[in-house]
């Protein structure tokens, strides 16, 4: 872990990534492809220190109320989280001005910000989104060593449907030859379902695969499944859509139980969606 002191902090997008790099050992981790320029080991935290002070900066002079989201790249809690509370800061932050917030995790350790969520989301909006790969959990601790597995994740969206925080599921990836069957797909769909998730973003039953993301991937693979890395390169080559063949049956079936139960399952719509300020607010606000 280092740390360094940011120039600026938010995106066009109104995105901020307080943290560079992971410890959550993902083997499928599309941040580690060579196009987005770490340029230190992925697992040597960049921690960008003065990201709360950059943040109220912000939210001080922006006279229209917008959602601030955090973890597209890195993981908003990951263990250094527990000492540095970078992420908890900034929350405060955006409570306090009454903006609001959406963060993507795979994380438990959200549930201890669950108060702010719960503030945030009554005075305007807040969103979690969490990813949800898989639901053997003695595989998910091979796929995802440094992370809760997905049944832990499944409890914390079940914590947040009982304060009435809206909840959106990133169904990705799906592992060809892994968690790409019928099996998993159903058993994940259940969680959503159980937990009430606003909406499910999933793109196709696959993976993407690019320069160096692709080489820890099948070094992953030739660690704990011997021969799977050759049916890959077999099948796909160096294809950056990795699709499984299961995925044009499962889409199918995934886009006929979202209709079913009113989720929210056009991507374009879920990013809309957590994107999103409530107009009613600024019509408090104005009266």
């Amino acid at each position: 872990m280092h740390y360094v002191k940011a120039k600026s902090l938010l995106t066009r997008w109104n995105g901020m990534n307080i943290y560079r790099g992971c410890t959550h050992g993902c083997i499928y981790c599309d941040s580690r492809s060579n196009c987005y320029h770490i340029e230190h080991q992925f697992e040597d935290i960049e921690v960008k220190v003065n990201a709360p002070e950059l943040l109220e900066e912000i939210l001080k002079r922006k006279r229209q109320k917008i959602m601030i989201s955090t973890g597209s790249m890195s993981d908003p809690y990951q263990p250094c989280e527990e000492k540095l509370m970078l992420t908890r800061k900034c929350l405060e932050l955006i409570d306090k001005y009454e903006f609001g917030a959406t963060v993507i995790t795979k994380s438990d350790r959200v549930f201890r910000d669950i108060d702010l969520f719960d503030s945030i989301n009554r005075k305007g909006k807040s969103v979690l989104q969490m990813s949800l790969t898989n639901a053997d959990d003695d595989l998910s601790r091979i796929i995802e060593p440094n992370v809760c597995p997905t049944s832990r994740r499944y409890e914390v969206l079940k914590e947040f449907q009982k304060r009435g925080i809206p909840t959106v599921v990133w169904l990705t990836p799906l592992l060809p030859f892994l968690t790409d069957t019928d099996e998993n797909f159903n058993r994940l769909m259940e969680y959503c379902l159980d937990a009430g998730v606003k909406g499910i973003v999933c793109l196709k039953i696959g993976m993407t695969l690019r320069e160096g993301d692709r080489e820890y991937y099948y070094r992953a693979l030739d660690r704990h499944f011997p021969g799977l890395s050759r049916q890959y390169m077999i099948k796909y080559g160096n294809a950056y859509d990795v699709v499984s063949d299961n995925s044009e049956r499962l889409m199918r079936r995934f886009h006929e139980v979202c209709e079913k139960y009113g989720i929210i399952h056009d991507p374009e719509r879920c990013f809309a969606y957590t994107a999103e300020f409530p107009e009613k607010y600024e019509q408090l606000s104005f009266f």
